[in-house]
């Protein structure tokens, strides 16, 4: 049986106790926009439509074009006023998902901080926007820091930052990829604002959730790749539960779930997961080179 899950997208981000700058939110593409028309107006930057492409798996499948009418993920770094008696630590797992020293040290460091002094209480700090990277063939860790950072010796620090170790990214493999000093516009930053407007007041817990569903991600890949499938069921079924999951997500969740329920022989359930995935995912592809037939066969493919 294939290990690898097939592509999905991602996103990410905001909390609603506080009042702050919205983090990730959606773009409707509009006739005749270009990625890096988008990426203009939002960042200021055209060639920041990698981060589009990136966080939305565009170049996945093998084409990065958008039509009227998609919904675009567009990573947005985080505001937050410090409260009394918070950490860096704390702070890491509300907005980076673990407050793991790697996550803890880079929103310290970005907030020109150190992560063993507590930020002070009324500081505004700036949370660096992540993009959920999927990979494609043949990418290594090394080939996506130069993607995002435009640096390919910095392979080390992405691993860390993801608790992994290996320069080989397998195809499907979700890679976390913070991406500190990126800026919205003016433009931008009204956009956000709408998105908030037009998702509703609750959009703030939805992101959070959205958030923390971005952490477990790989650890829910992990599970399913290494055979752990009643960790994966269960991890997989917690994220549905917790509710607010982008389709990106959702997608990931549920095809994760398809293999996991495939092995334990649990055919009502993986259909029923086949069914979900479909319906999120953009391209639902099962590639019978990489898929084994009972993925298949619980998909009805023939």
């Amino acid at each position: 049986m294939s290990r690898r899950p097939t592509v999905a997208w991602a996103a990410a981000a905001a909390l609603a106790a506080v009042a702050r700058d919205a983090s990730a939110f959606t773009h409707i593409v509009k006739p005749g926009e270009t990625l890096a028309q988008i990426a203009e107006r939002i960042y200021g930057d055209a060639k920041l439509e990698t981060v589009l492409v990136g966080a939305n798996a565009l170049d996945v499948q093998g084409g990065t074009v958008i039509v009227s009418g998609m919904r675009l993920e567009v990573p947005a770094p985080g505001h937050h006023t410090v409260l009394q008696g918070e950490s860096w630590a704390d702070l890491a797992l509300t907005w980076l998902g673990a407050g793991d020293p790697p996550r803890t040290e880079l929103l310290a460091v970005s907030n020109k901080g150190v992560p063993w002094i507590p930020p002070v209480e009324g500081q505004e700090i700036e949370a660096p926007a992540v993009v959920t990277y999927i990979a494609g063939d043949g990418e290594t860790i090394n080939s996506i820091t130069q993607k995002f950072w435009g640096d390919p010796n910095r392979g080390w620090e992405l691993n860390r930052y993801n608790q992994r170790e290996a320069i080989t990214v397998h195809r499907g493999e979700v890679v976390l990829v913070p991406v500190p000093g990126l800026k919205l516009t003016e433009a931008g930053r009204n956009e956000a604002r709408a998105a908030a407007e037009r998702d509703g007041a609750s959009g703030g817990m939805v992101h959070e959730q959205q958030r923390k569903a971005d952490g477990e991600l790989p650890q829910l890949l992990a599970d399913v790749r290494y055979g752990r499938y009643a960790e994966a069921i269960g991890r997989g079924n917690r994220l549905l539960g917790a509710g607010g999951l982008t389709h990106p997500q959702l997608a990931i969740v549920q095809r994760s779930l398809l293999e996991a329920y495939v092995a334990i022989d649990a055919r009502a359930a993986a259909a029923t997961a086949c069914s979900a995935w479909r319906s999120n995912e953009p391209n639902p592809v099962l590639d019978p080179m990489r898929v084994s037939p009972k993925i298949r066969a619980a998909c009805v493919v023939k």
